[in-house]
């Protein structure tokens, strides 16, 4: 949006706004060019007439012509009639004509004129006004002028650039110095304001106090304190830091400056340090405003980590200039600076410290909590009826950022209007959840008996498992419905743990394995279907043995560097531990894989029902599961708060219409 200073002049503009003019200097070059044509063309005024180098000789012994002008260079003459002649060379009526009337004739050469004028004048005693003259022609004249006129316009073209004229809009090879910065100042339409940002309480508490900073700074500067002068938001993507530096902008009552850490990347030498002054120096004549750079991690990388060795010093010349404006000599007192990246670890210590970034505010992926406001606030364009249940959705949606359940709200009404529906409905929404987090349903793919049965074989597993392990995640539904890359899946509701403990792990990755296991078991030979069971498995156990301690032999010992200062070139390790832990890893994985075979051959009669219903129905739920093995003996931290959450809503809806969608008493939520 080019929302540049819509609110006119003001004493604090330093940028008016130019009037226009109806005047444009092209026009300027093109009268030029038109008053030379016509002091060469129309020079002459009058009637002029082309006659032979014959004719010429009998008018002029007839004593028809006045003057005669003869052009040596040309070879042509022009002589100039007698008023009582005229009839008697022009042949037509020419007595009311205004200006001077002549001829031109095309002659031999001059002193062939010069000869028969000398015979005439003595044979028939004329006395004509006869001059010669070596004039340049029109032609000529114009190779001659034109470069030195178009030099002229070119110079004053590119001194005009120079001086500005193009500084901050389209921009020329003369304003690539100048900030691409974005001004939203006051009275701009951009209207997303912090009630568009659902969750993320904490850090629009933080961003919040900013915004009031600006607008009441005695309420801080009295009692001693100090503006900060910089706040970093830092957090996965899709989680809101550019929304909320949005709702900043239409928040606050002061200019607001917007682009991107990549803006100042420019092809030449020297630019992006020119950008970053030129930025600082309108932010100062606009004070007090914000400054918010997006990705700031495309110029704030660590200095001196480059690999290929100073190929990079025009990005780093650049942060060394965007050091010393946000915190140098200068004062800049009246700017706050906000910054977002999802890249904090590799920035530079230097721009991290006090004084540049005062604060850093962390936007971590929406809680259950968070989650049902944000589907609150993108739900709201959209039609929908009450079988769409909020809370089932945040459960059903763990990991996922604002723009995840943005995306979850648009695909599902997309879905809905593509089956002719007039409101979206809660299959609408689980499919678009399914659509998102496994890919495509494909129910025309071609695959055999064999192949199916496979298939279900190994869901059924996962299935299985998942059931009887007491930290697995409760099973929501399975499929053996090809979706994506995945020829089968599994949905499961998940716990939402801030910390996890070694058994939870262990039950995970035992669930995990029963897939192959069960192919091991009941078809006596494994297949290629387990690949992404097994890259997750290693990748989790790995993790457990050389990062989290969790392994007898190697108990309490970390190689992970969370700093970031290493450069990866060696393991912080030997290769002795190294085949430890790849021993260990081993160990671990064969453990849980036989422990998974162990289960299913115990309710192996379970499993083959669990299969058969698979291959004939292809899509499978928990109330399934739960006819074929009964209740579940554990139930899930995540299924408790369902539980007391319906409660509470049950003793609220017996006092007074309930807000929200109740489920029926019996009735499971996982349907």
């Amino acid at each position: 949006m080019d929302n540049y200073n819509k609110g006119g002049n003001s004493p604090k503009n330093p940028f008016p706004k130019k009037p226009k003019t109806s005047f444009n200097l092209n026009w300027l070059y093109l009268i030029v060019i038109a008053g030379i044509i016509g002091i060469y063309f129309f020079s002459e005024s009058g009637m002029t007439k082309e006659i032979p180098w014959s004719d010429f000789q009998s008018y002029v012994k007839q004593n028809n012509f006045n003057k005669i002008v003869v052009d040596e260079r040309s070879k042509t003459l022009r002589a100039y009639v007698r008023p009582d002649s005229l009839k008697n060379v022009f042949k037509q009526d020419v007595e009311n004509s205004k200006g001077n009337l002549s001829v031109t004739v095309k002659i031999p050469s001059a002193d062939k004129f010069s000869d028969f004028y000398d015979k005439v004048k003595s044979d028939y005693k004329l006395d004509i006004d006869v001059s010669y003259e070596s004039s340049t022609s029109t032609f000529d004249f114009l190779i001659a002028v034109l470069p030195f006129v178009l030099l002229i316009g070119l110079w004053i073209f590119m001194m005009r650039r120079m001086s500005g004229g193009s500084s901050g809009g389209g921009g020329g090879v003369f304003s690539v110095g100048k900030s691409k910065a974005q001004l939203y100042d006051k009275g701009s339409d951009l209207k997303v304001t912090f009630k568009d940002v659902a969750g993320l309480s904490e850090a629009k508490e933080e961003i919040e106090e900013i915004v009031e900073f600006l607008r009441n700074p005695s309420r801080y500067t009295e009692i001693g304190g100090k503006i900060p002068k910089g706040a970093l938001l830092v957090g996965p993507p899709g989680t809101g830091k550019t929304l909320l530096a949005k709702a900043v902008a239409g928040e606050a009552n002061v200019p607001f400056f917007s682009l991107s850490g990549s803006d100042f990347v420019e092809m030449f030498v020297g630019v992006g340090a020119s950008r970053v002054r030129d930025l600082f120096k309108q932010a100062k004549e606009k004070s007090p405003c914000i400054i918010f750079i997006d990705e700031i991690d495309a110029i704030g990388r660590a200095r001196g980590k480059n690999p290929n060795f100073g190929s990079n010093d025009e990005r780093e010349n650049t942060l060394n200039q965007l050091l010393t404006e946000m915190d140098g000599f200068g004062t800049n007192s009246g700017i706050i600076i906000l910054a977002a990246t999802n890249r904090a670890d590799i920035l530079d210590k230097a721009l991290l410290r006090a004084g540049r970034f005062d604060r850093q505010i962390y936007v971590d992926l929406p809680d259950l909590n968070d989650r049902r406001d944000i589907f609150k606030v993108h739900l709201r364009p959209i039609k929908i009826d009450d079988s769409v249940d909020l809370d089932f959705l945040a459960r059903q949606t763990p990991g996922f950022s604002g723009a995840d359940i943005a995306n979850v709200c648009n695909e599902a009404a997309l879905i809905a209007a593509r089956k002719g529906k007039k409101v979206g409905q809660k299959d609408d929404f689980t499919n678009a959840v399914d659509r998102i987090v496994g890919g495509l349903e494909k129910k025309n793919k071609v695959t055999t008996k064999n192949e199916r049965e496979t298939i279900a074989i190994h869901e059924a597993g996962h299935a299985t498992l998942s059931w009887f392990l007491e930290h697995a995640n409760p099973l929501v539904k399975v499929t053996i419905v090809p979706r994506g890359k995945a020829l089968g899946a599994a949905w499961y509701l998940p716990e939402e743990r801030q910390i996890t403990t070694k058994e939870q792990m262990l039950d995970e990755m035992c669930a995990l394995l029963g897939g192959r296991a069960a192919e091991e078991v009941f078809i006596g030979q494994i297949s290629s279907g387990a690949v992404n069971d097994l890259e997750r498995v290693t990748k989790q156990a790995y993790a457990m043995i050389s990062y989290m301690g969790m392994s007898d032999k190697m108990p309490n010992l970390c190689y992970y560097d969370s700093t970031g200062d290493g450069y990866g070139f060696t393991k912080p390790y030997s290769d002795e531990t190294a085949l430890l832990i790849d021993k260990e890893v081993q160990a671990m994985i064969t453990e849980q894989y036989e422990r998974a075979k162990r289960l299913l051959k115990e309710y192996a009669e379970g499993h083959n029902q669990l299969a058969k219903r698979l291959m004939t129905e292809e899509v499978i739920f928990a109330d399934d599961l739960k006819k074929i093995f009964g209740e579940r003996q554990w139930t899930s931290r995540s299924e408790e708060i369902m539980k007391e959450e319906q409660e509470l809503l049950a003793k609220d809806a017996n006092k007074e219409d309930a807000p929200g969608i109740l489920a029926e008493p019996g009735q499971s939520d996982l349907q």
